[in-house]
């Protein structure tokens, strides 16, 4: 029985079938420089795990997840104690990621913490929700400015940004997997962690507190925007969810403020 005409031009078997396009022209790694072989390969063998009884196996994630647990810790993120009577607690589950120089080889691992959001009730688990993003029209009015004034530019990154956040209501989380905890004893939150639904909101009010009381002040045009003036020198602060840009023309300010921040925050320098 012949093939309908529609199909003369599909190949249904490679080995008895030569195709006029093959498939390695485009795919195949030797058109690839050997410097991004290199990248392609690790990318492709440095699998990221999605299953926390596998990881548990392996000591290189057994030790970020022990870190994790310990910046929490330290943190006083959470109490353990018995689920009250008609208290519901909300799961949560561990997110991996491998993080990768620029030649393709490991730089670190990296295994975070995340609340199931989904679980929490409006108006019972949280009431509002914001998130500091920044709008693009300000982004680039204000890199044309520092551009145009020849001003310095910083960009800053702050290390769990959303674990800053200070709870206002009563939320509990399951016990994370791979920390002891006895039978029925759940997680009371004391600080906000990723995945709640009011994690930025808390986040955004923490930074933004701490931004006030060094002087400076919202922008009525974009609440992400913080500006401080001091006579003829100014300092303008955007925030980005967890990234800072800094810029203005006094560089003792902007030391000033890094500094603060890294002392208060934890941030990365970019």
């Amino acid at each position: 029985m012949n093939a309908p005409t529609y199909l003369n031009d599909h190949q249904t078997n490679l080995a008895m079938h030569k195709s006029n396009y093959p498939i390695s022209s485009y795919v195949s790694l030797a058109w690839l420089s050997p410097h991004f072989k290199q990248v392609v390969v690790s990318l492709d063998t440095n699998i990221k795990p999605k299953n926390y009884r596998i990881v548990a196996q392996q000591e290189k994630w057994k030790r970020v997840m022990q870190e994790e647990l310990e910046a929490l810790k330290q943190n006083t993120t959470w109490s353990i104690l018995p689920l009250p009577p008609n208290k519901t607690s909300i799961g949560c589950k561990w997110v991996y990621k491998t993080k990768y120089n620029v030649d393709g080889s490991v730089n670190r691992y990296k295994a975070r913490l995340v609340a199931k959001g989904y679980d929490q009730l409006e108006g019972l688990d949280y009431f509002e929700t914001f998130s500091p993003v920044a709008k693009i029209t300000t982004i680039c009015v204000l890199l044309s400015l520092a551009a145009i004034n020849n001003w310095h530019l910083k960009q800053l990154d702050v290390n769990n940004a959303f674990l800053h956040g200070d709870l206002h209501e009563e939320v509990y989380m399951q016990v994370p997997p791979g920390l002891a905890h006895k039978k029925d004893h759940v997680c009371l939150l004391h600080k906000s962690i990723y995945g709640l639904n009011q994690a930025n909101r808390q986040w955004y009010a923490k930074l933004s507190d701490f931004l006030i009381s060094h002087g400076y002040k919202h922008a009525t045009v974009d609440h992400s925007l913080f500006l401080k003036f001091s006579h003829s020198k100014i300092i303008v602060l955007l925030v980005y969810v967890d990234d800072v840009v800094l810029t203005g023309n006094d560089l003792d300010e902007i030391s000033n403020i890094t500094s603060l921040l890294h002392d208060t925050f934890k941030i990365k320098f970019r």
